[in-house]
Order: C-alpha cells, then sequence, then structure tokens
C-alpha cells in the first residue's frame, strides 16, 4: 500500500492485532484516545472453563463494544486478504499469539510494529514477562520496535521501564507492562507514521531469549532451591499456575513465601499444616499461601488445611 503523509493521528488508517487482556489494555486506550483503528485481528474464541463455554479474546469484547470489526483467521500466514480491502497505514500489534507471515508485514504503507514485553534485545521470544519474574530480574519494560521476519530482531524506536515489585507476578506484571504499552503507542504513533522515530538496530551481541512455558514447567521442581522456586511460582500466576503432585492430583500453587532456611525434611514433604502449609525444599521451608487442589476451588492455606485433614508427612512431588 501507498505510504501516505499523515500530519494529524485522526488520518490514519489502524489495524490493531493482539489477543490477551495485556493486548485489550493498549486497543482500549487507543479508542479512547481517538485512534482511528479500523479493525482487529486476533485469535479464535476458545472453549474454557469447567462449563466448556466459548470465551472471546478480551480484545474482541473491547473491538465490539466500539463497533470495530474483528477478523480471527486460524491461521494468519494462510488467511489475510482481509487485510488488504481495510487499507490499512500501519498495523500496531501487541501479543497476537502467531507468528505474522511477510506478506502481512508488505501490506501497510509504514509498515508493522510491534509492543514486545521487554526491553529489546533482552528476552526476545514468546514469554518475556513470565521469564523476566523466572530469572529474578529487578526491572523489565516494553519496546516499541519494527515487525520483521525474525522474531523480535526489528529495529527498536522507543522504550519504557517497568519495575518489577517483590510481590508481582505474572498477573500483575502484565498489567503493568499493558499499562506501559498503552502510553508508549499514544506518545509514539503519530511521531512514528511521521517519520520522526528512525530507529536504532538491535545489538545482537546482547540478545537473550524468552521460550513459550512448556506444559513440562507447569510442574514444579522440589528439586529447586527456595528462590528459584519462588521466582516460577510468581512467573506462574495466576495463569497457567504452577504445580506439585498431592497424591495422583495437581495442586496448584499461586503464591508462597520463604518461611526459613531449616531441613527438618526431606524435599516436598509437607513439615507443617496446623494453621499453614510448609513445605520443605532443598535449601530451606516454603509456605503455600495460595493452592487449589484438582476439581476444588482455589483457597488460602488456612482453608485448605481446614478441610484436607492429616497432611503433615506427606510428600508433594
Amino acid at each position: 500500500m501507498e505510504k501516505r503523509i499523515i500530519t494529524d493521528i485522526s488520518q490514519a488508517r489502524i489495524v490493531y492485532m493482539g489477543t490477551p487482556e495485556i493486548s485489550a489494555i493498549v486497543l482500549r486506550g487507543m479508542i479512547e484516545a481517538g485512534f482511528p483503528v479500523v479493525g482487529l485481528v486476533c485469535n479464535e474464541d476458545k472453549i474454557t472453563g469447567r462449563g466448556k463455554k466459548l470465551e472471546m479474546p478480551p480484545t474482541k469484547k473491547v473491538a465490539l463494544e466500539h463497533g470495530i470489526p474483528v477478523f480471527q483467521p486460524h491461521r494468519i500466514r494462510l488467511d489475510y486478504a482481509f487485510l488488504e480491502e481495510l487499507k490499512p497505514d500501519v498495523i500496531v500489534t501487541m501479543a497476537y499469539g502467531q507468528i505474522v507471515p511477510k506478506g502481512v508485514l508488505d501490506i501497510p504503507g509504514h509498515g508493522c510494529i510491534n509492543l514486545h514485553g521487554s526491553l529489546l534485545p533482552k528476552l526476545r521470544g514468546a514469554a518475556p514477562i513470565q521469564r523476566s519474574l523466572i530469572n529474578g530480574d529487578s526491572q523489565t519494560g516494553v519496546t516499541l520496535m519494527e515487525m520483521v521476519e525474525a522474531m523480535d530482531a526489528g529495529k527498536m524506536f522507543d522504550k519504557a521501564i517497568v519495575p518489577i515489585s517483590e510481590d508481582d507476578n505474572y498477573s500483575s506484571l502484565a498489567e503493568k507492562i499493558g499499562v506501559a504499552a498503552r502510553e508508549l503507542i499514544l506518545s509514539d504513533l503519530l511521531p512514528y507514521l511521521q517519520g520522526k522515530l528512525p530507529g536504532i538496530p538491535q545489538e545482537e551481541s546482547e540478545v537473550t531469549i524468552a521460550p513459550k512455558i512448556l506444559p513440562v514447567e507447569e510442574h514444579l521442581s522440589i528439586t529447586l532451591g527456595t528462590a528459584a522456586f519462588l521466582r516460577y511460582v510468581r512467573g506462574l500466576s495466576d495463569v497457567p499456575g504452577g504445580y506439585l503432585m498431592l497424591g495422583d492430583k495437581k495442586l496448584k500453587i499461586y503464591s508462597a513465601h520463604f518461611v526459613s532456611s531449616e531441613k527438618v525434611g526431606t524435599p516436598g514433604e509437607i513439615v507443617e499444616d496446623r494453621k499453614r502449609l510448609h513445605v520443605q525444599l532443598q535449601d530451606g521451608i516454603v509456605s503455600l499461601d495460595s493452592v487449589q487442589l484438582e476439581g476444588k476451588k482455589r483457597m488460602d492455606s488456612r482453608s485448605f488445611v481446614n478441610g484436607n485433614q492429616g497432611l503433615k508427612g506427606r510428600v508433594l512431588e
């Protein structure tokens, strides 16, 4: 598409690509600021929960509230002809969930830009927010970047730093990054369209990778030290939730804290169950504060202990 001269944001035709709640924060902010979003591309509705209900992506709910057309291709690499008809000047992406093919990147006159949830070139990849917590980083952020064929490898136009607090988990940090991303695109999109943000290349020697969280990683290891164990709990909470096995059932752990460096049991052993659920790990004891046994509701440790007598001495695996 021809690269049009844009002097005011109201003149732009913007297609937004994104799926989860973090992305909905950005989309809602753009719409409320008067940015002319002419279409949303998101992943398909999913069957969720015990009731097996079909659930719309958060971005789709926002778009429909504002009368914005929604497109949900099963595979964007095979189905993107509709984008030609939308005639976008720019495509803005955050957490879409699929690899965007070169055919899409070539459509907008002003290209495609992405809001990536890390301070590039650190943590390229699918799970930068989770990995920043698992790594024990003190800060992360969001980078406005050029989309190219290589994963998260394009020029960087701007960044916003987001401090990580000790009580942040994935859900809370994702919300902070969503807000930071919203503010970044609101301030930067028009200057970008006017060619005032030339961008700088990433330093390849500083690249680190944030691979997707695999199902096997959700099963927490009792061989971890307390610090690493707690970082994994935070990085996986509230979604999908890390777990240990209690007998033949998953015990999801949504929050936990360090208790002591004592070694009074074997790794995985529940060493206290009167008011708190204390578990021995390799180098100390942690308290499991918010848990959910498979088939049950999420509850605090005291409620869980009250409803499950005789836990002391049992071993989580």
